[in-house]
């Protein structure tokens, strides 16, 4: 979560960083209130500090990792960590509640919009600039929402030393979520289609308004059982998303490993807005510090993941007509498994991935796989925190999947439809290199002919369960899979007591593929075992059954996360407020309620 937990509510505007383009916008700070608001040039730069915490990308620096690709999204069913696994919050903390620091500074922004630029803009740009506020607003209430349900709504500028504002009851989440449905579609209509290059414009907010809809119809609909709510947010992302498809100005075009490892996406038609790194004004990232093949990485993708990607006639693994599809030897599954397994992993077995053995390379261009390849050693640029590839902060694939999703929850999803959103991007171009190691297209989604998948959960319809499958593929490592996992209310999927594909990682043939590890000298007795694709207990190594090592991989130190589900007073879905920020309101004389499902302390 970019909110960071305080012990006052709210009164702190957020300072700005920044570098070129979006990312060198310096704050509206040294000017007096009094006279700031004077042009659409200052409002401009008063925006520009909320871009780097919205559109966080890879972070910068070694900064921002809990928010940026890779490592900040290892919590989730697709990742794991060599030793004890990470485990939700099972207590009230002392302290911890939302900060409301980023919101106050948003509603200064469209309150001085109002009061002070009525006669200095144009009722155009005025509408735009009202419209980027309210968009802001929307965005920074939907994350609060999502980790709070309930919480204190204001869509205007409290004054500091009214008690009643500082110590607000908490606003019901429908009434919260109907205001960010208002600003969402206000905005829609009124920010600019084009503002000038990487700022935000109509269609990056109807992508963003897609992602934010989405989430919260699936809160409504599988959380609170709210099948009015639900529909009115599922329309609002079919629509919004509708608004970029109907665009023309996107499309799907560019391999898939190529949109996370280029020093520059512009004018790329996969992406919506991207975040651009450039070391001439000291702006890079470190990423491939953690994906270069040379640095060593205790966390990898589980057995569950790697079960998931679809063979390449479109069916699971366990049906699929595919040659070969229950080898999980990587060289093989390459072959066999829809082009983003080649595109996200290493091709071979590899120990820099102590948890797994499967390499992520998602992030690492293929050039310099090759260089490593061949005994070189890794680029400058891509050790440390020299990293300056940019990100695709929100793609147009994530646009159709949002859409597609939308509207088999509606239950308006036709095949033509399919073939517009996740057959167009099983479509997508592959990589010359992928190609010279036999990788295909997957075939295209059939809706009179949906896979027979034995390991569907039961309570999820074949189609959404196609989709989230897609999702899963499309978004490995990225922003998606926790918050996915939440808004389906699914978070038993990672729970390592029902589900030991968790704590085991890639294939791996020790005797053929790794035999190094066997010997006497590596000393790995008692440290590696592995899985039998029947499943089972792990066979340990013992120093005289190497000729058993085969399966997936797991180190005898891989340990499950505490249990979370049915546990009274804890509620995995939504964050406790702390007891401390508790009594502080009690002492005020006033009351803070706690999240639905955690304990109330006297």
């Amino acid at each position: 979560m970019r909110q960071k937990y305080t012990f006052i509510l709210m009164l702190l505007i957020i300072a700005a960083t920044g570098c070129k383009k979006f990312l060198d916008r310096p704050p509206l700070t040294n000017q007096p209130d009094e006279t700031a608001w004077s042009s659409e040039d200052n409002v401009r730069l008063y925006a520009n500090k909320f871009y780097t915490g919205y559109f966080v990308g890879y972070g910068t620096q070694f900064s921002a990792e809990s928010s940026a690709a890779l490592l900040g999204f290892t919590f989730s069913d697709d990742v794991f960590i060599m030793g004890n696994q990470g485990n939700f919050a099972r207590a009230v903390p002392n302290s911890g509640i939302w900060g409301m620091g980023t919101l106050r500074s948003i509603n200064i922004m469209l309150d001085r919009v109002k009061t002070k630029m009525k006669g200095v803009l144009p009722e155009e740009a005025y509408n735009h600039w009202t419209g980027i506020g309210r968009f802001f607003r929307a965005m920074e209430y939907a994350e609060l929402v999502a980790a709070y349900g309930d919480v204190p709504y204001f869509d205007y500028v409290p004054v500091e030393t009214d008690l009643a504002d500082l110590y607000k009851p908490r606003t019901p989440r429908n009434q919260v979520m109907d205001a960010v449905y208002e600003d969402l579609k206000f905005a829609m209509s009124n920010v600019r289609a084009s503002d000038g290059d990487q700022q935000v414009n109509r269609y990056i907010v109807a992508a963003f308004a897609s992602r934010i809809a989405l989430a919260e119809g699936s809160w409504q609909k599988y959380y609170y059982n709210n099948a009015a709510q639900a529909g009115k947010f599922f329309q609002l992302a079919q629509d919004a998303a509708a608004i970029v498809m109907n665009s023309g100005k996107y499309d799907i075009v560019t391999d898939f490993r190529t949109l996370f490892t280029s020093n520059t996406l512009a004018g790329n038609k996969d992406v919506i807005m991207y975040r651009h790194y450039d070391p001439a004004v000291g702006v890079t990232h470190a990423v491939a510090t953690n994906n270069n093949l040379s640095e060593s990485v205790a966390f990898g993708p589980t057995t569950d993941l790697i079960k998931s990607f679809i063979c390449v006639d479109g069916k699971p693994y366990q049906s699929s007509g595919v040659a070969n599809a229950s080898d999980f030897t990587l060289s093989n599954m390459i072959k066999t498994r829809d082009a983003r397994l080649e595109a996200t992993f290493y091709d071979k077995p590899n120990v820099r991935n102590r948890a797994s053995y499967w390499y992520i390379n998602k992030f690492l261009p293929r050039s310099v796989v090759a260089t490593v390849d061949a005994g070189g050693s890794v680029p400058v640029e891509f050790t440390s925190n020299k990293n300056q590839t940019d990100y695709p902060v929100v793609r147009y694939a994530e646009v159709l999947l949002n859409w597609i999703e939308a509207k088999a929850e509606l239950g308006t999803a036709t095949q033509s439809d399919i073939d517009v959103s996740i057959n167009r991007i099983r479509n997508r171009p592959l990589a010359p290199e992928a190609i010279a190691k036999g990788v295909v297209k997957t075939a295209a989604l059939n809706l009179s002919n949906l896979p027979d998948d034995p390991a569907k959960d039961p309570s999820v319809p074949a189609l959404l369960w196609e989709i989230r499958r897609e999702r899963r593929m499309e978004f490995v490592f990225e922003y998606s899979r926790y918050q996915d996992l939440k808004r389906w209310k699914k978070l038993e999927y990672m729970d390592t007591n029902d589900r030991p594909d968790l704590l085991s990682g890639g294939w791996v043939n020790f005797p053929t593929e790794l035999p190094g590890d066997l010997t006497k000298e590596a000393n790995k007795i008692g440290q590696i075992s592995v899985v039998p694709l029947a499943g089972g207990s792990p066979v340990v190594f013992d120093g005289t059954n190497g000729a058993l090592m085969k399966g997936f991989y797991r180190g005898t130190n891989t340990n499950g996360r505490l249990p979370f589900l049915n546990q009274t007073g804890v509620n995995p879905y939504l964050a406790p407020v702390g007891k401390t920020q508790m009594d502080d309101y009690k002492s005020m004389g006033y009351t803070l309620s706690q999240t639905e499902g955690w304990p109330v302390y006297q």
